[in-house]
């Protein structure tokens, strides 16, 4: 027997307890491993809460990612005792996820800890720093360089905002950091490397199509009007990597960035990226976030304390990455 963060459907109600299960209870998988960290994401909080129904089947295992130990492996990829990550693949969502003390997975979703790398800091990074550097490879791969001009991080606060500012800084980029509560974050996002923090209420303003150019790049975790006023406003040829919608899925904006600026919209999944992609993300990322980061932007909690922190990054009252201690 061992312990897990269990979600049941009551009605038309989520219910979310620690319970005892054993590993009977686990879905397939070819590879069974000791959960030593998980994360809570946004996408963890939709779900614990059950706000915006995602999970189909229940009794489900919350936590789209993972870090621990192999115990058993029918892979010959992996043997007991490799140090293993595991984020994305519908784990959490479809599939038992990172918020119990053992997981079974296929071995396909899984990635090698890389070697300057331990449990604890993959999941200070975990899905949402995944995410971050992919943003920021899609905007490197448009010629989207230091000099091109200021980068704007939407959601700055958060898990994929706070490393994107991070590791845009560390590359030499200025980057604006918007938030939704400047007068509690401005100070982290500082000294996290934003040359700027503005109030997300300045990109909530209905815009017109076009706006005075400002953003050579955008990294957008926000969506809906926050993203529509942020095209407005980009520079000719600028591009921007979006992978949220924690202000919703609707996007009310006009071709006009398109086709008189020459602006490109790079669309950014992590829960599907190819191995190899994910592999060479994953050393980029660990390679570039300074130790500094570990310190200040991330934060632990029991498995325990989930359900309650679930309810304050839905109402985004969390600031950057919750680290659970499984």
């Amino acid at each position: 027997m061992f312990k897990a963060l269990v979600l049941t459907q009551e009605g038309e109600n989520t219910l979310a307890n620690i319970t005892q299960i054993q590993e009977s209870d686990l879905p397939e998988g070819e590879v069974l491993v000791d959960v030593a960290y998980s994360s809570l994401n946004y996408k963890d909080g939709l779900a614990i809460t059950g706000i915006g129904r995602i999970i189909r089947h229940f009794p489900m295992v919350p936590g789209i990612d993972f870090s621990g130990v192999v115990n058993e492996s029918a892979d010959p990829r992996y043997k007991k005792g490799d140090e293993v990550i595991l984020t994305g693949w519908g784990v959490g969502e479809n599939h038992w996820g990172g918020m119990a003390e053992k997981a079974r997975v296929k071995a396909d979703w899984l990635v090698p800890m890389p070697l300057t790398c331990n449990a604890q800091k993959a999941m200070m990074i975990g899905t949402a720093g995944l995410t971050a550097m992919l943003c920021v490879q899609a905007l490197q791969d448009a010629k989207i360089t230091p000099e091109s001009g200021d980068i704007l991080v939407t959601g700055a606060s958060g898990g994929v905002g706070s490393v994107a500012v991070s590791l845009l800084a560390r590359l030499g980029y200025k980057v604006v950091a918007s938030s939704g509560r400047v007068e509690q974050n401005s100070e982290l996002l500082l000294s996290l490397g934003a040359s700027e923090v503005i109030e997300r209420s300045e990109l909530e303003q209905d815009s017109r199509p076009l706006e005075k150019q400002r953003w050579a790049g955008i990294v957008d975790t926000v969506g809906n009007k926050v993203l529509a006023t942020a095209l407005a406003q980009m520079n000719y040829g600028g591009a921007a990597a979006i992978c949220g919608l924690a202000g919703g899925f609707a996007l009310p904006t006009t071709v006009m960035p398109f086709i008189l600026r020459g602006v490109s919209l790079l669309g950014i999944d992590s829960v599907s990226c190819p191995l190899d992609k994910r592999q060479a993300a994953w050393e980029r990322v660990i390679e570039l976030l300074p130790e500094s980061y570990y310190q200040q932007a991330a934060q632990t909690i029991e498995l325990d304390e989930v359900a309650a922190y679930a309810d304050k990054i839905v109402n985004g009252q969390v600031t950057g990455r919750i680290l659970v201690k499984v």
